[in-house]
């Protein structure tokens, strides 16, 4: 499964540019560990524009995220991968300043970390707090869900068709726990 990171996994800081200012939401170690054990590879997507304008280095995007790894495996809790876009299309200097595939809702990131963990897309499911994510999940064909964490409330307000949503759940770790549900139901009827 894809997961964002900031405003689903962590508090929402506008441009998480310190390790001092990351703290897990509530509940998101446990969740992470449950789907570990559920079989799922939990795989982080997020976009770093902020490296291209020049508010955080590639390097401290990486320190921050080694940081929460470390903070995952201390509970338990194991990321298969992390996946970033540090571009953006109109802020900072080539060869950040660029249109990208990878930045989100570009299937770009979900599509390379398929192809190098060997992930099966007909049965993932994406989930985020931004209409980027819920827009990621429908290029890549996968399912959306939406968490109110972060900016989740204000999505939802403006969720319309073009963003299909399979489920909205209160934050990380209910939908953690409806995704293992609903890939326990899927298989029973796969196998009818």
């Amino acid at each position: 499964m894809f997961v964002d990171r900031d405003g689903t996994l962590n508090r929402e800081v506008h441009y998480l540019a310190s390790v001092a200012d990351l703290r897990l939401l509530p509940g998101v170690a446990s969740a992470i560990r449950e789907l570990d054990a559920a079989g799922f590879a939990v795989v982080v997507v997020t976009n770093q524009s902020g490296v291209a304008r020049g508010r955080m280095t590639l390097a401290t995007v990486h320190a921050v995220h080694r940081a929460l790894a470390h903070r995952l495996a201390a509970r338990g809790a194991v990321l298969a991968g992390v996946y970033v876009c540090p571009h953006h299309p109109q802020a900072g200097a080539p060869p950040l300043r660029r249109r990208c595939r990878c930045r989100k809702p570009a299937p770009g990131l979900v599509r390379r970390a398929a192809r190098e963990l060997g992930l099966d897309l007909a049965h993932s499911y994406c989930v985020g707090d931004g209409a980027v994510d819920l827009g990621l999940a429908a290029a890549a064909g996968v399912r959306g869900v939406l968490v109110l964490t972060g900016h989740g409330r204000a999505t939802r307000r403006v969720l319309d068709a073009s963003l299909p949503v399979v489920h909205v759940a209160a934050n990380f770790r209910a939908a953690a726990k409806w995704i293992i549900d609903d890939a326990e139901r899927s298989a029973r009827c796969r196998r009818r």
